[in-house]
């Protein structure tokens, strides 16, 4: 079969001034810059692969080194890692977040302070490194949640609740189900505002590139009102696929340096949650996946979501950071193993004869992704070029290519090129 590999047009708005904005937005907080001299400040640092994350957390610390402060890094990444400190560590060196890039401490634990209870009946956990902090700055990339929707969802407000809440805190807000994820967040977070030493946050949105679009403070008393404002924002610069119905989806990567449940559910419309609806686009009848990243460290939160995948990702799985995540989340059919075979033609070959015995290649819609980040380069099938002339998709051409294979390898991905 002939695939075309095509670059999709999305919206390019990037931030140009990248250390000036930071610099900026930390001194516009009063809160922070009222901390006297001295003070120890704690700054976050996750488990996702943010861009610029590296510029962006050295900008905060000469920042605050510059007006005589003492800052920090403290990992904010609820269960990740496999739920240690030196896994935390790990995650962050993989990074690039260390000691010696950073030139502060970097101070991992497990340990949480017990704030207290929520009107509702939630206990509160804080970060114990961070909560004896003189101030916390949280830093994250605001977008849409893998499990829920909200007014807040993947952000500050999160990282305040389970990433500072580390795996008991985790554990507890999760302990609900999605259904209840958003407000369970929004109580945690605002409980931890008050009784936890939190100065600001500090925004950051991606263009669909995956690029730094916007970077901006936010104020402990307009934390929801800002966050949410900027949420809206992101979900406008969120890339998709160009068609909202696919005959098989390849994913030639997953992993959490991608999404926290290895494929953003967003972008492949699958929940796979006990008690949600199923989104009703983009509806993808197979989804193949190839291979876990490297960045994921055997985190294979998210397999389920496949329907086929290869017997090479199922031997780098580490079982162990895979469960303890599902767990703590309590969305076990994410972890669930699809069907998978010894080969990545293999794989191909049977998600396409599960299509049924009226389906052909020639008139299959396939797309194939690197993942489920990067979306502005694709292969698709004939079938699909079609379907986006005629539903006016901007999109460019770049090549042509046969589905072929090396050694029973996908011979041609948007990953790595060819292999030879």
């Amino acid at each position: 079969m002939i695939l075309y590999e095509i670059e999709q047009k999305f919206k390019r708005e990037k931030l140009i001034d990248l250390k000036g904005q930071v610099r900026s937005e930390l001194k516009l907080n009063k809160q922070l810059n009222s901390l006297p001299k001295k003070a120890e400040i704690a700054i976050t640092a996750g488990s996702r692969g943010i861009d610029n994350i590296v510029v962006i957390l050295k900008e905060i610390i000469k920042y605050l080194h510059q007006y005589g402060y003492r800052p920090f890094i403290v990992p904010a990444m609820g269960s990740h890692g496999g739920a240690t400190a030196e896994g935390q560590m790990d995650v962050l060196r993989y990074l690039g977040i260390t000691e010696d890039v950073m030139g502060v401490q970097i101070r991992s634990s497990m340990e949480v302070i017990d704030l207290g209870t929520t009107p509702e009946g939630l206990p509160v956990y804080m970060d114990k490194q961070a909560y004896h902090a003189d101030g916390i700055i949280v830093v994250n990339r605001i977008k849409a949640h893998t499990a829920f929707r909200g007014s807040v969802e993947s952000g500050l407000s999160k990282m305040a609740a389970i990433g500072l809440g580390k795996q008991k805190g985790a554990s507890f807000v999760h302990s609900e189900g999605a259904a209840n994820m958003e407000q369970n967040i929004l109580a945690v977070s605002k409980y931890a505002l008050h009784h936890a030493p939190i100065s600001m946050g500090l925004a950051i949105i991606e263009n669909s590139y995956d690029q730094t679009a916007i970077i901006q403070g936010i104020d402990v008393d307009k934390w929801f009102e800002q966050e949410s404002d900027l949420l809206r924002k992101s979900k406008d610069l969120m890339p998709s696929l160009p068609l909202k119905e696919v005959d098989l989806l390849v994913v030639e990567e997953m992993g959490k340096n991608y999404s926290g449940t290895g494929m953003d559910p967003n972008i492949i419309g699958r929940w796979r949650i006990d008690g949600v609806d199923e989104p009703k686009e983009p509806s993808i009848k197979r989804l193949a996946v190839l291979d876990l990243s490297e960045q994921s460290f055997g985190n294979a939160q998210g397999i389920g979501l496949a329907d086929f995948t290869t017997e090479k990702l199922i031997n780098k799985i580490d079982r162990d950071a895979t469960y303890m995540n599902a767990l703590t989340s309590t969305f076990l059919r994410r972890v669930m193993f699809p069907l998978y075979y010894a080969s990545e033609r293999q794989v191909l070959e049977y998600a396409f004869k599960s299509l049924g015995p009226k389906a052909k290649w020639e008139e299959t819609d396939y797309i194939q992704i690197p993942n489920t980040l990067h979306l502005n380069k694709m292969l698709v099938s004939e079938s699909v070029l079609r379907k986006l002339d005629s539903n006016v998709i901007d999109y460019t051409i770049e090549r042509k290519v046969r589905l072929d294979f090396i050694n029973e390898e996908l011979k041609y991905r948007l990953s790595n090129v060819y292999i030879t």
